[in-house]
């Protein structure tokens, strides 16, 4: 008899300030099979972008409102730069609702069960088809982030100079090292001048 590989259990990382909601959501997930909850994140309190990173999540359902204002608008590509996954958005008050369109899937808190698991499968069965990988041509955003890498300007300095966070200079990195598949400052350099994004006076 031949046995049946078993699907492996898919990740799922929760960004949201609101304890009940989160652990709503997390009881209605534990209920799906497939599925488990790596992890909650509720708040800013150290560095939110670093912590993404570190639960290695297949799916991250996140609160538009965990984010400030300045960070709000770019949060799903930036959460995306940084776990490599699909983020959906949970939007639980209507301030929120003018974000949904930028995320990959969008849950409300008026959905029932069998509403938010169709919504997940559907979001994670496209997933493969978006993910993006090394030989993706960089934007032109992550171009000019690259100049200034290679012109030695820190995370602070590049962030005020475009007027942009300081987690968003971070994610444009990450992205750029994933696209490019150079992980120092030296190879990104050699890698701007070769690619004609700068030359070697500007290095001077």
């Amino acid at each position: 008899m031949k046995l049946k590989m078993r699907e492996p259990i898919r990740k799922i990382l929760i960004l949201e300030p609101s304890v009940l909601i989160a652990e709503g959501l997390r009881h209605v997930i534990d209920n799906f099979a497939g599925y488990d909850v790596c992890g909650i994140i509720r708040n800013q309190e150290g560095d939110i972008w670093a912590k993404i990173d570190d639960f290695n999540a297949d799916l991250v359902i996140a609160d538009p409102s965990v984010f400030d204002n300045r960070d709000r608008a770019g949060a799903h590509d930036m959460i995306k730069g940084i776990a490599n996954a699909p983020v959906m958005a949970l939007i639980s008050t209507a301030a929120d609702a003018s974000y949904a369109s930028t995320y990959d899937g969008t849950i409300y808190l008026s959905d029932t069960s069998d509403d938010i698991e169709q919504k997940i499968s559907t979001v994670m069965k496209a997933a493969p088809a978006e993910q993006r990988g090394e030989g993706e041509e960089l934007s032109s955003r992550e171009k000019e982030i690259l100049v200034c890498v290679a012109k030695g300007m820190l995370n602070k300095e590049i962030a005020d100079h475009f007027n942009i966070s300081i987690y968003t200079v971070i994610t444009h990195r990450k992205n750029i090292t994933r696209k490019t598949g150079i992980k120092t400052v030296a190879g990104l350099t050699v890698y701007a001048l070769l690619n004609n994004l700068i030359d070697m006076n500007a290095m001077e």
